[in-house]
């Protein structure tokens, strides 16, 4: 799958690391896309090889969000839910929080990471659609050469290609921080309500005249506008005849309307199995003229959750970056100790040697834990679904050799001898086991829930289980015992 795997605890190591293999390594931080275009023969090195692998999940604080002059700072490990999840990014960047809720899954956002998906380059990623529109730009570093900083509509130079060097890695994005006279959102049309693949997307953000609000209604004008597009190019662009056309207005029904007409011009999309260009097309100026009409009311933030679903527990949501290796006896090894590349891992309490050179659901598999279920093996379905240091993950899009030195929690680890978990009691009471195929992911996904939020409503037990599917298609009863499960805690 792949030649070698890394695991740097500095960056400098990281930056000699890349510098040293070049085009023959990948820097993998959530893994989500990459591994999948790894196992389908994308992803090579120079000669058609399988490449490396250089970990960045290791390194001290590259997962901060911080705010300076005026702007807001990205590590390169900060993930999709926990901007979601982050003060900061909700008040003062709120079309990226919105766009990174709609990402996937709990599980799938609990790794990928914000930088993996603008390296990506792909116009229908969500999270780069409200990054250009809030002046984004990326600081790639070199061990050679040093720091660059370019703005984002610089580094995007074609269809998911970047500007970026062979020995160059992403180490941070900044984008604007929206001031006080500023409001911004965000929408996605997808097919389905969790991971979906944009068919069209939209950020808006306005400079509203100094002064006056939302609320004020029709007589707000705007002094400055942003619109960017997602899905509708062959990179995420912005719709400049509508943004100029919006300076110096009223937003009346009238001037929304005709915004929303020329953002059309911008966009050129295609034909594919989600839509056609022509739908695309008429969904750019509905949704455009959509997110106006929110932000003139006052009502984007309708709907946003007071506490996003993240299914990381008891974390912040960040990697432990400590080297914690283990032996076989399950003794804690130094940084410094000869066995730093040992695979072994902490599985329901135990040390565990797992198989390298695979993904954490065949190693799992491999090393007896069947009840880990391969469904899809490309993060769709959930029921590989395990917990890694306290955050539910996919165990198909995880590098096994990342369980080295953590704590791997599976489905047959939940129990307390022959005392199931509330949630596993639930499911059987309710009839909602049916096959039982799925069943694992779900009774992994409902437990993390009751951890972080032990009396679930209805609606957060359906926000922590978007990422499962269930082929018997009795969504309703597996509900019902995510809610009882809490009731009776």
């Amino acid at each position: 799958m792949y030649t070698s795997y890394f695991s740097p605890s500095t960056l400098s190591e990281a930056l000699a690391l890349k510098a040293d293999l070049a085009d023959r390594a990948r820097i993998i931080a959530g893994g989500t896309d990459l591994l999948l275009e790894i196992e389908r023969g994308g992803r090579r090195g120079p000669d058609g090889d399988a490449p490396a692998l250089i970990d960045l999940t290791r390194i001290s604080g590259l997962a901060d969000i911080r705010e300076a002059d005026g702007r807001i700072h990205l590590g390169p490990l900060v993930t999709h839910n926990q901007c979601a999840a982050s003060p900061l990014i909700v008040q003062r960047a709120f079309p990226l929080a919105r766009a990174c809720w709609e990402v996937g899954a709990p599980q799938i956002r609990n790794r990928a990471t914000v930088a993996g998906n603008v390296i990506t380059a792909s116009p229908a990623n969500d999270s780069i659609v409200p990054l250009l529109a809030l002046d984004a730009a990326v600081t790639l570093t070199s061990a050679e050469r040093g720091e660059r900083t370019l703005p984002l509509a610089d580094f995007m130079t074609a269809f998911r290609r970047v500007d970026m060097a062979d020995d160059e890695i992403l180490t941070g994005i900044s984008l604007r921080a929206l001031a006080e006279n500023e409001r911004g959102s965000f929408l996605k049309l997808g097919l389905r309500r969790a991971q979906a693949i944009s068919v069209v997307s939209v950020a808006v953000v306005l400079t509203l005249t100094p002064g006056l609000s939302p609320s004020e209604g029709p007589g707000v004008r705007v002094s400055a506008a942003s619109i960017a597009l997602g899905a509708v190019t062959p990179v995420v662009t912005r719709a400049a005849a509508a943004e100029t056309f919006l300076i110096g207005k009223s937003l009346t029904d009238e001037t929304i309307v005709e915004a929303g007409r020329l953002a059309v011009s911008a966009a050129s999309p295609i034909d594919d199995i989600r839509a056609t260009g022509e739908y695309r097309r008429a969904m750019v100026e509905a949704l455009t003229a959509r997110l106006l009409r929110q932000l003139r009311d006052g009502h984007e933030r309708n709907g946003w959750p007071e506490r996003p679903v993240t299914l990381w527990g008891g974390t912040d949501g960040r990697w432990p970056v400590e080297e914690r290796r283990q032996t076989a006896d399950g003794r804690a090894r130094d940084t410094d100790d000869a066995i730093r590349n040992t695979q072994y891992a902490t599985v329901n309490g135990k040390p565990v040697e797992l198989p390298g050179n695979s993904t954490l659901l065949d190693s799992l598999r491999a090393a007896g834990y069947v009840g880990v279920k391969e469904g899809c093996a490309e993060g769709e379905c959930g029921a590989c679904t395990v917990f890694l240091d306290g955050m539910a993950v996919m165990a198909c899009l995880v590098p096994a050799e990342r369980a080295a030195g953590s704590d791997v929690v599976t489905v047959e680890g939940l129990s307390d001898g022959e005392k199931l978990h509330p949630i596993q009691t639930a499911l059987a009471r309710s009839g909602g086991v049916q096959c039982g195929y799925c069943t694992p992911g779900f009774v992994m996904s409902g437990a993390k829930l009751l951890e972080e939020s032990p009396h679930p409503s209805r609606d957060e037990a359906t926000q922590a289980l978007t990422g499962n599917l269930c082929r018997c298609t009795g969504y309703r009863k597996i509900l019902d015992a995510v809610v009882a499960a809490g009731q009776k805690s």
